[in-house]
């Protein structure tokens, strides 16, 4: 599958890179490359071409994670090194894994590179590129799915990696290898805490990685504009009380990174500013 240029939108700045009519408007290319990629209301656009090898080289990453190849180019030769580039660093040993699966609505998926075994968070597209990469890092250890919505490929991972799968039971997928049950924090290891948050869905979970980084699913995600943190009540499938309450329960822990499924990942540069932040959304999310 391609994009192909006689189905690409008017609305794209004139020049290489364009976004054609298969575009399922997920938000990965413009969260990941806002300088050249934008929210056209139903669909995303090519807003700015890329000027430039570094900017060709981002715009080439979001043409790759794009999961349903509606970002083209007619210059493809960015594309292998882009292809090859993921996972791509956040901050420390987090890694945003890219290849989004059209299956979890272009959910972001995550690794972490740990001495006791990585860990992938929600699962990517198998891509090739993406199982060789892993492999190169030293595979995945641990599959943590933080909600129904975004297991996409997990058991092409189980089978190519040997990963042990966690899960909330409250979410109802099957044939995995543990799950964590109830309202409690649930401990992995040493530096992964599992944190249950239902609301967005039954199940829905969180995981806390060194008390810096939260992976959150669809439960809680930055906005890119106007800077702050958010979650949906029109895509909330089980409860809104219930999420806001989960959301209430996060003020109990520290952490400097949000990193979401959907949205835009969200950095404070201490835990005590995340806290402001969240306790902002809360006012603002309470009234809603």
């Amino acid at each position: 599958m391609m994009a192909l240029r006689s189905r690409a939108f008017p609305g794209n700045a004139p020049g290489p890179f364009f976004v054609d009519r298969t575009c399922i408007d997920c938000g990965t290319c413009y969260t990941l490359v806002p300088e050249v990629f934008a929210d056209a209301g139903g669909h995303s656009v090519v807003r700015r071409q890329p000027d430039g090898t570094a900017a060709r080289h981002r715009a080439s990453l979001a043409l790759v994670a794009c999961p349903t190849a509606s970002i083209g180019t007619d210059d493809r030769s960015p594309v292998a090194a882009a292809a090859a580039a993921f996972p791509v660093p956040i901050e420390d040993e987090v890694s945003f894994c890219g290849y989004t699966s059209e299956a979890s609505f272009g959910a972001w998926s995550y690794l972490v590179e740990r001495p006791a075994g990585n860990v992938l968070v929600d699962s990517p597209r198998a891509a090739g590129p993406l199982l060789a990469a892993l492999a190169r890092r030293g595979g995945v250890a641990t599959m943590f799915l933080s909600h129904r919505d975004d297991v996409a490929d997990h058991a092409a991972f189980r089978g190519r990696f040997g990963c042990e799968r966690w899960m909330h039971r409250d979410d109802g997928v099957g044939g995995l290898e543990r799950y964590v049950e109830g309202d409690e924090p649930v401990r992995l290891a040493r530096d992964l805490l599992v944190v249950p948050t239902p609301g967005h869905t039954a199940g829905s979970a969180c995981l806390l990685y060194r008390d810096t980084f939260l992976f959150t699913g669809d439960h809680l995600y930055g906005r890119r504009s106007p800077g702050d943190l958010s979650a949906s009540k029109s895509l909330n499938w089980h409860s809104w009380d219930r999420q806001l309450r989960s959301l209430e329960r996060l003020l109990d822990f520290e952490f400097r990174w949000v990193l979401p499924g959907h949205g835009a990942p969200f950095r404070a540069e201490t835990p005590r500013e995340m806290r402001r932040a969240l306790e902002r959304a809360l006012v603002r999310l309470r009234g809603l």
